[in-house]
């Protein structure tokens, strides 16, 4: 049975769609196989909050009297890149405000950051504004001070180039020293590792060929109604895959926006990654249109037939060594435990399941209400080549 996006937002508008979590889905598929699961389920949801440092935001911060084209930007004292236009600024997630220390102090704090700009004006907080320039006949003055908010700035724009990433490495660290890393700090000799996926419910691992995500699906992002635009910068699906098709190792990534004025710090925060900067973590949720049974088995994959590699960043990450120690299910990595090199190592998410889980039950709830149709992309993401 195939069903189409007109259908499915028909049944929506009707209040007839049925609608489930990418966990829910798991059970279903078990239970029922996909061909009937494809019969029973329009919608299903997913989610992901974790730290995703390829983020920030385009702000245009208003005009003043003389006017001034704005050649270097602050907010908080954290710089944003001013090589747009006059009044327009793009502040990434991952600059550090000037006056930190760095790694001068070993293993840095990286106390603030762009992600924190980002959510203190979400937070209501007024933040200040510099902004210096050299001075033009059409732009006469030369410097800006003010204290400004999220209502006081005409537009801003998230726009994150990379999110949402299809898998990631489990990192593990086997020198003989502890390592700060944006995987977090990993000790030596390998007492721990580190992954950072929502496993069965991330929103790309419930459509591994990309058959519904692209340019104009709808998403929920950062607490509002975002947008995929892109394909994310290090997008890669020429990767081994399962039988199901799902990657075995980092692959596609997703380009997104929206309005930030819409959108909650509780989906947006800021982070401060001991030894290594600051980042943001982001709320990213996918709804995946059940078009037949192909996509209800795609949705159906389950936490044990989802594997990654298990990666040294102790040596081989920064010197571009491409090597695994293993390969790990996300069962056993969310079970608290793995196996390398013989022996048992203690695990640890950077991403929530729990924020995950209630991303994805929001938007189960936004599109049973009505309030949240699905848009079929302009055009899905690159895919690898499949196998006839």
């Amino acid at each position: 049975m195939a069903k189409t996006y007109e259908q499915i937002n028909a049944k929506i508008k009707a209040g007839e769609a049925v609608i489930v979590t990418a966990e829910e889905m798991v059970k279903i598929v078990a239970a029922k196989g996909a061909e009937q699961a494809a019969v029973e389920v329009d919608v299903v949801t997913t989610g992901t909050f974790a730290p995703m440092c390829s983020s920030g935001a385009f702000i245009n911060f208003g005009q003043m009297t003389p006017t001034i084209k704005a050649s270097r930007v602050w907010f908080n004292k954290v710089q944003a890149y001013a090589g747009l236009a006059a009044v327009d600024a793009f502040i990434g997630a991952t600059e550090p405000a000037e006056d930190d220390p760095l790694n001068k102090i070993y293993p840095g704090e990286f106390k603030y950051g762009g992600g924190h700009v980002l959510e203190d004006l979400l937070r209501g907080k007024k933040v200040f504004l510099e902004a210096k320039a050299y001075g033009t006949d059409c732009y006469a003055a030369r410097k800006m001070k003010k204290e400004v908010g999220l209502d006081d700035l005409p537009s801003v724009l998230l726009c994150n180039p990379r999110n949402g990433y299809q898998n990631y490495n489990c990192a593990v660290n086997l020198s003989d020293k502890t390592v700060y890393t944006y995987m977090g700090m990993l000790k030596p000799k390998c007492q721990n590792a580190n992954y950072c996926s929502a496993g069965e419910l991330s929103p790309l691992l419930n459509d591994p060929h990309y058959r519904t995500i692209g340019i104009g699906t709808r998403i929920f992002l950062g607490g509002g109604v975002g947008y995929v635009t892109w394909h994310g910068t290090q997008h890669n699906p020429n990767v081994p895959r399962t039988k199901g098709g799902v990657p075995r190792k980092p692959a596609g990534t997703i380009m997104v926006q929206g309005d930030m004025k819409q959108m909650s710090a509780k989906w947006l925060r800021g982070l401060s990654i001991l030894g290594y900067g600051s980042s943001m973590a982001v709320g990213l949720g996918i709804p995946i249109p059940i078009l037949d049974a192909e996509m209800a088995a795609f949705t159906g994959v389950s936490d044990k037939d989802i594997y990654t590699q298990v990666v040294d960043y102790g040596y081989d990450y920064t010197n571009g060594i491409s090597r695994t120690y293993g390969e790990v299910s996300y069962a056993q990595l969310k079970s608290g435990a793995i196996e390398v090199n013989g022996k048992p190592v203690p695990t640890a998410p950077l991403s929530s399941v729990v924020k995950a889980r209630e991303i994805a039950e929001t938007l189960k709830e936004w599109i049973q209400k009505g309030n949240f149709l699905l848009n079929p992309p302009a055009q899905t993401l690159p895919d690898a080549e499949r196998e006839k």
